[in-house]
């Protein structure tokens, strides 16, 4: 089974946490809240999603070593 559409959506949803973690520092402005609402249920299911997408990343580094090591 070809699980890459799958990766690539973790993908953008990791980078999208990754930019609003990146507005936080920066400017002090967060967008979830901003646009959900402050710790409304709808931004806690985001930011949950976005740290599972997070924890699931961590998988693929797994997967870039057994890439590149057939690829030898």
């Amino acid at each position: 089974m070809d699980s890459r559409g799958f990766d690539y959506t973790i993908l953008v949803i990791a980078i999208i946490g990754a930019i609003n973690w990146g507005l936080i520092g920066f400017f002090s402005f967060d967008l979830v809240a901003f646009i959900c609402g402050n710790m409304s249920w709808l931004s806690r299911i985001i930011y949950a999603l976005v740290g599972l997408c997070g924890l699931y990343l961590i998988s693929y580094f797994g997967r870039l070593r057994s890439m590149n090591s057939s690829n030898a």
